[in-house]
Parts: C-alpha cells; structure tokens; sequence
C-alpha cells in the first residue's frame, strides 16, 4: 500500500484528534499550534518537491478539530501579510 493509500484510508477512518504523547496533561492549544505549523511545513516541502501533498491533510484534519476557527483564520491572514510568528 502507498504512502498516499495509507493516508487516504486513515482519513477516512478520521473522526477526532488522537492523543499526542508531547501535549499529554496540558492545555491542547500547543497541539492546536504545532498542527497548523506541520501542516503548513509539510505542504511547503512536498510542494518544493514537485509531490502530492494529500498526505498533509491529516494534521489539517487534526488542527482543524483542536484549534478555535478565529485562531485559525488569524493565522493564515498573518500569513498571507508575511507576519505570522512561527517558522514554516
């Protein structure tokens, strides 16, 4: 099975985040954050390679469901202005 079968199966069997051993007994805003920034980082270096980059949508997935819409949307217009705080 491919990289990207593998990937297409785990979403489709996605229903909510999984635990995270690095974000055990603590506010799930830093999984939220580190999700948006592998996301991003993962899709800046598939792209950069000329791959697909199907297999990022899982920390999509992930961010999306751990990250209040308002911190998102404010991430990616920081983003978009060459502001944003993270390194991707």
């Amino acid at each position: 099975m491919s990289e990207v079968e593998a990937m297409r199966k785990k979403l489709a069997e996605y229903t909510t985040a999984p635990f995270d051993a690095r974000f055990p007994n603590q506010s799930q805003a830093k999984n939220c954050y580190q999700n948006y920034l592998d996301f991003h980082r993962c899709e800046k270096s598939l792209t950069a390679r000329g791959k697909d980059t199907y297999v990022c949508q899982w920390y999509k997935r992930v961010y999306q469901s751990l990250c209040p819409t308002s911190w998102v949307d404010q991430w990616d217009e920081q983003r978009e202005n060459n502001c944003f705080p993270g390194n991707i």
